[in-house]
């Protein structure tokens, strides 16, 4: 054979294995590429070479194949070492919301995600990838947590000697014997400058200085002026209503500070379309009328909140001798009991042998009687007192904000007035956003 054809086979076996070695390079999978990838990075970890392990990891969970939610784990194995590091929380946090975003994502991963953003005091980041892994799998451990860790809360501007509840978003305060009108932060809106100041209602609080009676606006601008005979004494504004108290007994009055005819001796504050009122020295609960009645005058007293509050869809306590009913339209369905306090947007509390619990308006029993004193629930939080100290109690019975306050009101969106040792402050839910259904 000639040399010239000893060259031409040597030449073609080599492009024949050299064929055969691109064949064999070039058929491998992207999982085996992962597989590799996901090899060499494992060593890395297992040395705590995390920097080196980071970069493979991240190219074999590129690959959209068998081996890459192996890949993502590994990876964010790599990264929790070197989150201090700059440009690393935001892989992590990317990484983690991609994986939140997928159509079977697990319950842990947002598990995982709240913690990490709870750890960082990023709580609204944290109730967020909750309340999302909630809704998509329905998850009771990830519910429980929410709970759990929900009613985180910050402390608001401002202390003051008395504060009275919030009402469509503002609440009265007190300073050196004088009222003024603060928002949910305890931030005040009107100065405390004046002898009286009701509750906020479509614009308007109405407000008493120097013996003038005036509607005011949050500026302070005069939108009504009470021209009527001298008044001993006004009610809260609600629902378009207030009261004054005239030589013959209390009249009630519109916006524009104008009286009517009607004369009860004693009213409270309008909700849901009725009061408490006494006429011929029994009580009921009237209409905004003032003469027609919801519940006909018949009873010792009508149970009342700090606001002067007795209705809420259609439910009242009433007081006969030392008695509590609980009527539901005008008719009773539970008690008697010690003492109530009036519905207000949740179970009502109640007092039994002692001891306050929560019942619905149906008269059953929620909460058993274990609380030295109690609020009724809005909505979803109730404040309750355990020994000397207030705290709050979630629908479940179990203490969500421990005990620590001299006292405690309910919650109005977010926002609760609470007294400490430097007067009546104000917290806040930081899970709680406007707009969002909530306390």
């Amino acid at each position: 054979m000639s040399s010239l054809k000893k060259i031409l086979i040597v030449l073609f076996c080599v492009v024949l294995l050299a064929a055969g070695w691109a064949a064999a390079i070039f058929s491998k999978t992207d999982t085996d590429r992962q597989r590799e990838l996901i090899s060499a990075a494992q060593a890395y970890l297992e040395d705590e070479i995390y920097i080196k392990a980071a970069p493979l990891l991240e190219e074999a969970a590129g690959y959209q194949a068998g081996l890459t939610l192996e890949a993502e784990e590994l990876l964010k194995q790599a990264y929790i070492p070197l989150l201090e590091q700059r440009g690393y929380p935001r892989k992590y946090t990317n990484l983690l919301e991609q994986q939140m975003g997928r159509q079977d994502a697990a319950p842990e991963v947002f598990l995982e995600a709240a913690k990490y953003y709870l750890g960082r005091l990023k709580e609204q980041e944290a109730f967020a990838a909750l309340r999302h892994g909630i809704e998509k799998t329905g998850s009771q451990e990830l519910t429980d947590f929410y709970e759990a860790n929900r009613y985180v809360y910050r402390v608001g501007r401002g202390a003051y000697q008395e504060a009275a509840d919030f009402l469509n978003g503002y609440i009265q305060v007190r300073q050196e014997g004088l009222w003024g009108l603060a928002q949910l932060d305890g931030s005040l809106v009107l100065p405390c400058e004046y002898d009286f100041l009701s509750t906020y209602d479509g614009g308007e609080v109405i407000a008493q200085r120097d013996g003038v009676l005036s509607g005011i606006d949050l500026n302070g601008n005069r939108l009504a002026l009470y021209k009527g005979e001298p008044v001993t004494g006004v009610t809260n504004y609600s629902e378009g209503r207030l009261a004054v108290k005239q030589s013959q007994g209390w009249v009630l009055a519109l916006d524009t500070l104008e009286t009517g005819s009607a004369v009860l001796e004693e009213i409270g504050t309008f909700s849901d379309g009725g009061a408490a009122a006494c006429q011929n020295g029994k009580w009921g609960v009237v209409k905004r009328s003032g003469r027609e009645w919801w519940v006909e005058p018949a009873y010792d007293g009508i149970v009342c909140d700090g606001l002067g509050r007795c209705w809420r869809d259609g439910a009242v306590f009433v007081r006969q001798g030392d008695q509590v009913l609980l009527l539901v339209d005008g008719e009773q369905i539970a008690g008697p009991f010690e003492d109530a306090r009036p519905f207000a947007g949740g179970w009502a509390a109640v007092k039994q042998d002692g001891f306050w619990g929560f019942i619905d308006r149906e008269g059953t029993v929620r909460i058993d009687f274990q609380f030295d004193d109690a609020k009724s629930f809005t909505k979803h939080l109730a404040a309750v007192q355990k020994g000397q100290n207030w705290g709050y109690v979630g629908l479940n019975g179990t203490m969500v904000i421990e005990p620590s306050f001299l006292e405690a009101k309910a919650f109005e969106k977010g926002s609760a007035p609470v007294r400490t040792a430097d007067g009546w402050q104000f917290i806040t839910l930081l899970e709680y956003e406007p707009g969002q259904s909530g306390i």
